[in-house]
């Protein structure tokens, strides 16, 4: 209960104050705790912020697309990613990457996960020959989206997303 009191007031506290405003103690005095409280369980903002995300954000591994195509799918779920920038915002996106570089990874966590189950179901339509896709190449989408999102600190727009898929993705996935 108190997990979730704490977690509730940092969202709330980053939502009024931003991600570079935020502080243990004004999440502390939100919940209604001490900082030492907050600090044994997340020691930085930045791991308490990505728990706080994992709590509100729906991970992109639940439900992936399938719309019976590998492009359609693909399309899908990077357009959530994209949604997912936007709704977290530029501020705390890159906030979390500068004090705690792994947290790309926490944020798009279990890319592999729906990168594989949308790459089985196109192999089982016979759209693409799986053995042949390495990791790296399993990643390439989303890193692509990622790269992106940072370098404009923007959502990545639809025409993006559409180049990345058809020009760069499929090709590599079909030839």
């Amino acid at each position: 209960m108190l997990e979730d009191a704490i977690l509730t007031a940092a969202w709330d506290e980053f939502a009024e104050v931003g991600y570079g405003n935020l502080t243990m103690e004004g999440v502390a005095a939100r919940a209604g705790t001490g900082k030492a409280v907050i600090y044994r369980r997340w020691p930085s903002r930045a791991q308490l912020m990505v728990a706080a995300m994992r709590r509100r954000v729906v991970p992109l591994a639940e439900d992936v697309p399938n719309t019976g195509s590998l492009r359609e799918d693909l399309l899908a779920v990077l357009r959530r990613a994209s949604g997912r920038y936007r709704e977290l915002g530029h501020d705390l996106m890159h906030g979390l990457i500068a004090e705690f570089p792994h947290v790309q990874s926490e944020i798009f966590e279990a890319e592999p996960s729906w990168t594989m189950t949308i790459l089985r179901r196109a192999a089982d339509r016979g759209e693409i020959d799986l053995p042949r896709i390495t990791p790296r190449m399993a990643r390439l989408p989303m890193d692509l989206v990622r790269h992106e999102m940072v370098v404009t600190h923007a959502p990545a727009p639809e025409s993006a997303l559409v180049e990345i898929v058809d020009d760069i993705v499929l090709p590599l996935f079909t030839r």
